[in-house]
């Protein structure tokens, strides 16, 4: 897939009702060749800044969670692994800072307030899509770790 194909994956994804992480996530199931349902379970609890408290961009920690099937420890006492995946972890989450302004979910909203603690989603209305910003970190972050992927290819093609 493409990475314009992959970013409209997901925003078709996110006007299905899937939630952020959701939509970031499932768009790279079969690179990790994890069926779309193990995509969207595994990340079901970190949309709306991790399970609708408005902390970290669920689209961020899609990513996030990205680079843990990337390059994620296996062995407990695999310290390399650990921070090898945390060196990445926070490289994506600069970019994508760099990109939108912030990592937090309610400063992406313009919310006021620390912890949300209201668990009813939105209802999806042309309103809701009209006054949100999330299609636009949804592509964003299926940029970003599309592009990292990229990296990571053109790296392995030009060892000897």
């Amino acid at each position: 897939m493409t990475i314009d194909e992959r970013i409209e994956a997901a925003e078709a994804l996110f006007r299905e009702g899937y939630n952020c992480a959701q939509c970031v996530v499932a768009v790279f199931a079969d690179h990790y060749g994890i069926s779309r349902e193990t995509a969207l379970r595994m990340s079901a609890g970190f949309g709306a800044g991790i399970g609708r408290m408005r902390l970290t961009c669920g689209t961020a920690c899609g990513m996030f969670m990205l680079a843990g099937l990337e390059h994620g420890a296996t062995e407990g006492c695999d310290q390399k692994a650990k921070a090898h995946t945390y060196k990445v972890v926070q490289q994506l989450a600069a970019r994508f800072e760099n990109e939108c302004g912030s990592l937090v979910c309610a400063e992406l909203l313009g919310l006021r307030g620390g912890r949300h603690t209201d668990t009813q989603p939105a209802q999806r209305t042309p309103e809701y899509y009209a006054g949100r910003p999330c299609l636009r970190m949804i592509a964003t972050s299926v940029r970003i770790f599309a592009e990292y992927l990229d990296s990571l290819e053109k790296e392995k093609r030009e060892k000897p």
